[in-house]
């Protein structure tokens, strides 16, 4: 677990914005059965009954964890150039997340494992990445309206690829730079 948190607790936005990241932390470093609100409020330096009045439930902080972590990817597509240039962009920068912010993809993925078991999580995650998704078909029609998607690579059936070999590539870090330029050359006729 991270080091308990010295000094002053922060307050008001600032409190919960530290226990988002508390439990973020907790996340990554032990699993989504290691999650304990008394940690959480713990590391922050507050007494564990105060993390009530931002987090009235575990799920709502976890809830609060998702938003951040899915927050992560919002900018990933660069909203200028041509339609090819800003797919590979965005390989390119979720490559650099991979390798750049491992933690990053160990909380999504242990989000993904307790949502198999858990509905209401599933519902919860499945909403944040239907943006992602629409985001990323939205990309592929365009680069298919210029030509430029491999044979039989259809905006669907590629958005849903580049999220499976995302996840996928993310729990293989030290491989997900050749994943990912293995996709970009699928995805794109060059």
């Amino acid at each position: 677990m991270a080091a308990t948190r010295r000094g002053r607790p922060p307050a008001g936005p600032e409190r919960r914005n530290a226990l988002v990241q508390a439990a973020y932390q907790c996340l990554a470093e032990g699993g989504f059965e290691r999650l304990r609100m008394r940690d959480v409020a713990a590391q922050v330096g507050i007494d564990h009954s105060s993390i009530h009045h931002h987090f009235p439930t575990k799920q709502d902080l976890v809830v609060a964890v998702v938003d951040y972590a899915t927050g992560q990817f919002r900018s990933t597509t660069p909203p200028d150039g041509g339609p090819v240039e800003r797919l590979r962009d965005h390989l390119a920068t979720l490559r650099q997340k991979i390798a750049d912010q491992p933690e990053l993809h160990i909380v999504l993925r242990e989000l993904d494992l307790r949502a198999r078991r858990d509905s209401e999580l599933r519902e919860i995650i499945a909403s944040r990445e239907e943006g992602w998704r629409n985001s990323l078909r939205a990309l592929l029609t365009d680069a298919a309206a210029a030509g430029a998607l491999g044979p039989g690579v259809d905006p669907a059936t590629g958005a849903e690829l580049v999220i499976a070999t995302v996840k996928g590539a993310s729990l293989a870090s030290s491989r997900a730079g050749d994943v990912l330029e293995l996709l970009d050359q699928l995805l794109i006729r060059t």
